[in-house]
């Protein structure tokens, strides 16, 4: 297992934050190569299901979640489902104030291959951190623009 604790200030109120975040379908607009959706439930609650894939012109995988804890507005936790990714995430986001907040990303995953995979995270692990910090860094600007229905 490996951990990966990443966060990004953003400059809105913690209750716009966590709407932007768990704006499941629009995930896309902010994660690079991302596209998710809701497959069962409402996205919005304990059991709902969720199925991301991350690629390029059809070349990826797909990773899918089952919300495990719902507290909005600040704390979502996801079960990875998926034969390529598992563990468990947690997207938490901390008010700092009436128009300030933090989105933090937690990741505590299985990495798959078995030995090969725990052999070669430390050569991946720092070009997947920094796809994930400049997601975060698109996440702050989207999260400050955002509206409801992508009315912007």
């Amino acid at each position: 297992m490996t951990d990966l604790i990443l966060s990004v200030d953003v400059g809105a109120p913690a209750g716009t934050t966590w709407l932007a975040l768990t704006d499941w379908t629009r995930q896309g607009e902010w994660m690079l190569g991302t596209e998710v959706e809701v497959t069962a439930g409402n996205g919005r609650s304990v059991g709902s299901r969720l199925s991301a894939f991350t690629g390029v012109a059809g070349i990826g995988f797909t990773d899918t979640m089952e919300i495990t804890s719902w507290e909005p507005p600040v704390r979502c936790a996801v079960r990875h489902l998926g034969s390529f990714v598992q563990g468990t995430g947690v997207f938490q986001v901390v008010p700092k104030g009436a128009t300030r907040s933090t989105f933090v990303w937690a990741e505590h995953l299985r990495l798959p291959f078995g030995p090969l995979g725990r052999l070669g995270w430390p050569l991946v692990r720092p070009a997947f951190a920094l796809g994930v910090r400049q997601s975060l860094r698109r996440f702050a600007r989207f999260a400050e623009n955002y509206s409801v229905g992508g009315d912007e």
